[in-house]
């Protein structure tokens, strides 16, 4: 049954991108928001809106029966959970399911299955996806771990068997790092994720970050080529790309074809991303995880393709099936999306929320800017830093850079420190350019004093 009233169960810029694709859909937008949101950009831009509790997350966005009796209350058909906060919550998603409300998304076991790290990596085995070599379930104590980090050979990376975002890794070059790491990444993973479970993988030295965007129906499954994700600090992305520039066309099929497999394997249903690292040495690549969401990064998808990921997931939770064959799907040129958060790149990232006191956005072909600002607007100090993605087109990677350097330029948010002059820099930067970095590559970067003052 075609969805009629979604609520939105999610904040920032990622709110108005699925206010925006569900009113070109003709469904009516019913926007949650904490107190502290009253008067985001979404909320203006809804045709309803209702509060769901305070400004901390615990007791708002991530208050499943808060959410769950909003929906209610407004009559909403369906939830849509953007990124983060609960779009991977699999006891959300059966609430949801108990009152006959849908989830736009995966069903909660699949989540379940491919959120667990664990449980994902062995239904990547199982479809003949090639995975780095790892612990085979889940590992509750550091002496089990000291034992699979044996028979692996150091180095190796801890990982929280559940959850995502960084949290919880840890490398170890030896036995005694393991020993007193292992037991801050299951608390870390514990607080985070409300689960200390870890696994193990061997530490693939200087991987690039690849991830394949898919979308399935549950019966069939398509996919929207490959992104490149290696511009990270601290685990977390920063520049994105598609495609991915490092990889030859052979190992680019390769690749997407093994997601689209996974995707079929578990009857996958809505947009889902399955990530991998790439050694660029042997041309290998290994599965490491599945994100059973929309990405951040997904604008870079739809302006290599042209599709509107967010409508096609809403139209395949509404009981359609794939409007798109894999044979319809041709990539274009190449896209960059950079991150702008509202944080001083001067001062080690220190978060910087404020009032937006001017707004001047850069305009023109292949540029898109997705948001909530405007002018006057006062950012809260509660959430995720992230003010918006810009996001360019280009006919090839060099172009995009340009444009990207164009755009940044012309970007103006006023009141705030943001991290648009990291950007500018990366976009200068020869490395960069010729397309040399890796997952590790950043950071050191950073260190080594190449990030200016601005005059």
């Amino acid at each position: 049954m075609a969805i009629k009233r979604l609520l939105i169960a999610n904040r920032g810029e990622i709110a108005v991108r699925i206010i925006r694709a569900a009113k070109s859909m003709g469904i009516h937008t019913i926007q949650a928001h904490s107190e502290a949101d009253a008067h985001m950009l979404a909320v203006r831009q809804a045709d309803e809106a209702v509060c769901i509790g305070p400004a901390q997350a615990a007791q708002s966005y991530l208050n499943v029966e808060a959410v769950v009796a909003a929906a209610k209350a407004t009559q909403a058909d369906a939830v849509h959970p953007g990124y983060g906060f609960m779009a991977e919550n699999a006891a959300f998603v059966r609430a949801l399911e108990e009152a006959d409300i849908t989830f736009v998304g995966p069903s909660a076991d699949t989540i379940d299955r491919m959120g667990d790290k664990v449980a994902a990596r062995q239904a990547a085995e199982a479809a003949g996806v090639p995975v780095v070599p790892g612990s085979k379930g889940r590992l509750e104590t550091v002496d089990d771990a000291v034992s699979v980090a044996a028979g692996l050979g150091y180095p190796v990376m801890i990982k929280a068997a559940a959850g995502g975002g960084g949290k919880g890794i840890r490398i170890a070059d030896n036995e005694a790092d393991l020993r007193k790491m292992a037991p801050q990444a299951q608390a870390e993973a514990k607080a985070a994720f409300g689960d200390g479970g870890l696994y193990l993988e061997r530490a693939i030295q200087l991987p690039r970050h690849i991830e394949v965007q898919i979308m399935g129906d549950g019966t069939d499954a398509v996919h929207y080529f490959e992104r490149e994700c290696s511009m990270q600090r601290r685990r977390q992305k920063v520049w994105e790309e598609a495609g991915a520039a490092c990889l030859d066309e052979a190992t680019r099929q390769h690749l997407c074809d093994t997601a689209v497999s996974l995707a079929k394997a578990v009857g996958y249903v809505g947009a889902g991303t399955l990530e991998y690292l790439y050694d660029s040495a042997t041309k290998e690549f290994f599965f490491i995880e599945m994100n059973t969401r929309i990405q951040v990064e997904h604008p870079v998808t739809e302006m290599l393709t042209g599709t509107d990921l967010v409508q096609e997931m809403i139209h395949v939770a509404g009981g359609g099936k794939l409007r798109q064959s894999q044979e319809d799907i041709t990539r274009s040129g190449h896209a960059i999306e950079v991150r702008l958060n509202a944080e001083d790149p001067m001062m080690q990232f220190l978060p910087f929320p404020g009032q937006v006191s001017s707004l001047k956005l850069p305009e023109g072909d292949g540029i898109r800017f997705d948001h909530f600002l405007y002018e006057g607007y006062q950012v809260p100090p509660f959430y995720d830093s992230l003010l918006g993605k810009l996001i360019v087109h280009g006919k090839d990677r060099d172009a995009a850079i340009a444009l990207m350097i164009t755009a940044l330029e012309g970007l103006e948010i006023g009141g705030l420190k943001t991290t648009k002059p990291l950007h500018l820099a990366l976009a200068h930067d020869p490395a960069v350019r010729a397309d040399d970095f890796h997952t590790q590559w950043l950071e050191p970067w950073l260190a080594a004093g190449n990030l200016k003052p601005t005059p």
